[in-house]
């Protein structure tokens, strides 16, 4: 390796070429190898030969590709964006090899950040400062040129949106990051280069996936939760919606299993987590 280039994976798994000059290939071709990647470069090494690519020719990473069932079978694979090539690597440990692909195209990358941008709702006048990015296993964490360190966990990220902006007279794309920071919800809001963007919304998607909505619940369990995003004690709440105390503990059962609350202590104490806070938002906007 050159001065400078250290690695940060290695590991076997198998890659192929999904899309080039920008049509997708029918007869998807898996090769299998060893996979290394460094600071600086991916090498994927197979019997046909071995392929480098410079981690800065990846501008982002593409969506799924399912065209084909060779394809689909693969259920875990990064799709890189080369120019108008796809490549897709599935690594034998595909999370891990995932994080390491985040460190090594975003870490000690210096964006811009805002914190916190929004409060409990009301927007806050916070200045831009620079910001260093570290990415860990379920976070990216963001030390401010303040002094103040951000870490924005994919478990507590309810929302990214993105939008333009001008700032410092230039238009930017602006990451929007609604997360939870303590008991309070907050936005903070990160800029950079494109390319820098294009891989923190990427990695921190995740976190919004994880806190769909998506969970069918009855109008009585939808009471609970509700009384919990309005802080009410685990132990008030029979009382205070009129439901019996063994039908509640039903409902915090099924909610520990859901993953919408999380277990604090039996019997039973419970406390919202950013999924459940998404959910019981929508279910009140729903009266």
């Amino acid at each position: 390796m050159s001065e400078g280039e250290y690695k940060i994976a290695d590991t076997k798994g198998r890659f192929a070429m999904a899309v080039r000059d920008g049509r997708q290939l029918n007869n998807v071709d898996w090769s299998q190898g060893r996979i290394l990647l460094s600071n600086r470069r991916l090498i994927l090494a197979g019997n046909d030969g071995k392929r480098t690519i410079a981690l800065s020719d990846i501008s982002g990473l593409s969506g799924r590709q399912d065209a084909s069932q060779s394809i689909a079978a693969a259920s875990n694979y990064l799709a890189l964006k080369l120019g108008e090539d796809v490549m897709l690597v599935s690594a034998a440990d595909h999370d891990e090899f995932k994080t390491a692909f985040f460190r090594a195209v975003l870490d000690e990358n210096i964006v811009k950040a805002k914190h916190p941008a929004v409060e409990g709702g009301v927007v806050q006048d916070t200045s831009w400062e620079k910001a260093r990015l570290k990415v860990e296993a379920e976070a990216i964490a963001t030390a401010l040129q303040s002094g103040t360190f951000v870490e924005l966990e994919l478990e507590e990220i309810s929302e990214i949106n993105t939008e333009q902006r001008e700032i410092g007279g230039d238009e930017r794309t602006v990451i929007q990051v609604s997360h939870v920071e303590g008991q309070t919800s907050v936005e903070t809001h990160l800029t950079g280069p494109q390319r820098t963007c294009a891989f923190v919304q990427s990695f921190l998607k995740e976190g919004e996936r994880r806190s769909e909505a998506n969970v069918d619940l009855d109008p009585s369990e939808k009471e609970v939760l509700m009384a919990l995003y309005s802080g009410v004690s685990p132990f008030e709440i029979p009382a205070f919606i009129g439901q019996d105390v063994d039908n509640v503990e039903e409902t915090f059962e099924k909610l520990i299993e859901l993953d919408i609350v999380d277990e604090v202590r039996t019997r039973h104490e419970v406390t919202l987590n950013s999924r459940g806070r998404n959910i019981a938002s929508e279910a009140m906007n729903e009266q």
